[in-house]
């Protein structure tokens, strides 16, 4: 299978549109495995302000008869740079699109959206369950932890000038450990 953009020369396509993708043959066909693919600068732009959104994406896919070739992944990943799209549309969109032209046995994509307005956004697609067998481990993205409880314990327990704070003591002298947390949420 011949390649547009392995090898040789690529300009940036101007949208997700125009990218262009290549698939090459399975170098493993009848081998149940699966590729991961970790884009932790991802970046599009909010269609209401046109600020941009900064994402982790994950994709994870068993390949059946063909591969993705990844420098025009990277390609049609950086197209994105400059379109805009709510984070919904565009982890789905790019789930769908991988899937329907290269028709993997299974797929899977993670989009881990940094906080705008203080509200991370996660979004998920597969294309069904994975294939019996088939290794799937963890996307391995923490959750967005921000400046939440935890980060408040660490710093008490840092000695940092927070930690005198009367404010503070209190909130943490009240709050529930870990173990305590779990065991009441059922």
């Amino acid at each position: 299978m011949e390649t547009r953009h392995l090898g040789k020369p690529s300009t940036p396509p101007a949208s997700p549109e125009e990218a262009v993708l290549d698939y090459v043959a399975n170098p493993r066909p009848g081998a149940l495995y699966l590729v991961r693919f970790a884009a932790p600068e991802f970046t599009s732009l909010c269609p209401v302000t046109g600020q941009p959104d900064f994402a982790h994406l994950v994709i994870d896919y068993a390949p059946e008869a063909t591969i993705v070739e990844s420098k025009s992944l990277k390609l049609f990943l950086s197209s994105f740079r400059n379109h805009c799209g709510f984070h919904e549309d565009v982890t789905v969109g790019i789930g769908q699109r991988l899937f329907a032209e290269m028709a993997p046995r299974w797929l899977r994509i993670g989009g881990y959206w940094y906080p705008r307005g203080g509200m991370p956004i996660d979004v998920f697609w597969q294309s069904g369950p994975p294939p019996e067998g088939l290794w799937v481990p963890d996307q391995g993205v923490a959750p967005y932890r921000g400046r939440g409880l935890a980060t408040a314990r660490r710093i008490e327990a840092t000695g940092s000038p927070s930690a005198g704070s009367p404010v503070l003591s209190a909130t943490l002298a009240s709050a529930p450990t870990g173990w305590q947390r779990a065991s009441t949420m059922g």
